[in-house]
């Protein structure tokens, strides 16, 4: 394909993407107003955000292997349209019930929108090519998240209110499908397939469990309870069979255990879950730090995402042009990791009364150190496995990706919680104010409504708690960056395929 066609095939495809992030994005603002009109409680509102992460995650590794034996475009459509349905539903939901149900419909589909236009790139551009376009995903990514936020909060506060977010993303779905159907054109390769139903059950209802323990625990039943050690056992016995599953039985396994036998497959894939814990972990409470601690609105708190984003943005691009430019790859890859580091230390440091002039360069650097990392790492992978692994290799990799992002939002969230609610009694013990319930103290209360000196405190506490949850984070992104140091550069090839598949060729580093 001429750099023309590609351009135009991937205009479908990056509005797809812009779909996909939206459906996240949108939402946030929206939160509070649908739990008061649809009398929903807290854990209703987790489980708005979580259902759609729990399809999305256990979906992706499906998608990926269907990928590889099935017509691409046809299943990034059918993934549009599964989106919309469940856009449709949530749209007019009439009760949290049938809205969380809608949520992992709209996960479904978003699953494989993730999964697929990754691997429909990987398709048309060889891994030495990929580098220069890998910046329009980012930058797809930076639009969507800082307009997102906006946007939502504008619907919000519009005559369509709330359910005006789910219908927001409809006319870009159906222009993706219409631009799709016209642009993209990849040859279909013709086989038999055997579609593995017991292995993709299984990886689904283990990866399930542990989420749905992850997200409830600390909230519903404590960490350390009996219901938290059946959920645990439960979770890794299912996953035990489906690796067994996997390894024994299916022919077309969905996640194929062969490609970890490749160092920098697994190395990848490590480097994966604990950036996605990292990342997605501590970045998704920027935004109450911002409304919570700084007293910002939504919007004024989606405007200072820009510093983060537009980081993330330059880097990406820039990052990719040189390394289709040169073939080298690592070097990036390890800067980025150590700009990771590094700016959740400095993130570490913030409270209720830093100067946002330094947030946002400390979210910058963040910023970059990602959008040196995230595609780089799929690259990596791409680049050591056959063209017929692709979809499989790909999704591997957003899947263990996404997972740490669920884990790590959960876990980090339960750990807010308890730090704000024992921060808060102790103030308002030292204030001389009645202590709360257990309910009211891990409850986020109206703060404009609060007197002073209790809005002060909660201000403070949520402040000193978000800049904690950096730190909690940093060992882990200490833990990739060391994974990604015994990654070997592989020379990026210049051919969709590989020219031969043997260990020795796959194995060779480069030396520079």
């Amino acid at each position: 394909m001429t750099h023309r066609q590609i351009l135009e095939a991937m205009s479908g495809l990056l509005l797809a993407m812009f779909v996909a992030m939206l459906s996240s994005t949108v939402v946030t603002n929206a939160l509070p107003r649908i739990v008061t009109d649809l009398a929903g409680s807290q854990t209703g509102y987790t489980w708005v955000v979580v259902a759609t992460l729990l399809a999305m995650t256990a979906t992706t590794p499906i998608w990926g292997k269907l990928a590889d034996l099935f017509n691409k475009k046809l299943l990034v459509q059918s993934a549009l349209v599964i989106y919309s349905v469940g856009s449709l539903i949530a749209a007019l939901a009439p009760s949290m019930q049938v809205l969380i149900g809608a949520r992992v419909v709209q996960g479904l589909g978003v699953g494989g929108l993730t999964a697929l236009v990754q691997v429909v790139i990987a398709s048309m551009v060889t891994p030495r090519e990929r580098g220069r376009y890998s910046g329009y995903i980012g930058a797809v990514f930076a639009v969507a998240t800082v307009s997102g936020p906006l946007i939502g909060g504008l619907i919000v506060d519009s005559p369509l209110g709330w359910r005006g977010c789910f219908f927001v993303g409809l006319p870009f779905a159906v222009g993706a499908f219409v631009l799709l159907q016209k642009t993209l054109h990849l040859p279909v390769t013709r086989r038999e397939v055997s579609i593995d139903y017991a292995g993709a059950t299984l990886l689904v209802a283990g990866v399930s469990l542990l989420l749905v323990w992850v997200s409830l625990a600390g909230q519903q039943f404590a960490w350390a309870s009996g219901t938290s050690i059946a959920m645990v056992l439960g979770g890794l016995a299912v996953l035990v069979a489906a690796v067994w599953v996997e390894a024994r039985v299916a022919v077309e396994p969905i996640i194929p255990l062969r490609l970890f036998r490749d160092r920098t497959t697994s190395l990848a894939t490590a480097a994966s879950v604990l950036v996605g814990v990292a990342m997605f972990g501590s970045t998704v409470y920027l935004s109450q730090y911002f409304q919570l601690a700084r007293g910002m609105t939504p919007t004024h708190a989606g405007l200072m995402s820009i510093a983060m984003v537009g980081g993330l943005l330059v880097s990406s691009i820039v990052t990719g042009r040189i390394i289709s430019d040169t073939g080298l790859w690592k070097r990036y890859l390890v800067g980025g990791m150590v700009l990771v580091v590094v700016g959740l230390g400095l993130l570490g440091q913030i409270d209720d009364t830093t100067n946002l002039a330094l947030v946002g360069l400390f979210m910058a650097v963040l910023g970059v150190g990602l959008g040196a990392t995230m595609q780089n790492l799929v690259l990596a992978v791409q680049n050591n496995v056959s063209q017929a692994d692709l979809g499989a290799a790909s999704s591997v990799v957003a899947f263990f990706r996404s997972m740490g992002g669920s884990i790590g939002v959960s876990a980090l969230g339960a750990l807010l919680s308890t730090q704000v609610a024992a921060k808060v009694g102790a103030g308002l013990d030292a204030l001389g104010i009645a202590a709360q319930s257990s309910h009211e103290s891990h409850s986020i209360p109206d703060l404009s409504a609060l007197p002073g000196p209790v809005r002060v405190l909660y201000e403070h506490s949520f402040g000193q708690a978000i800049g904690e949850l950096f730190l909690v984070a940093m060992p882990f992104a200490l833990l990739a960056l060391v994974c990604v140091l015994f990654i070997k550069e592989v020379p990026l090839r210049t051919t969709l395929d590989r020219e031969d598949a043997t260990s020795a060729d796959l194995g060779e580093s480069v030396e520079r």
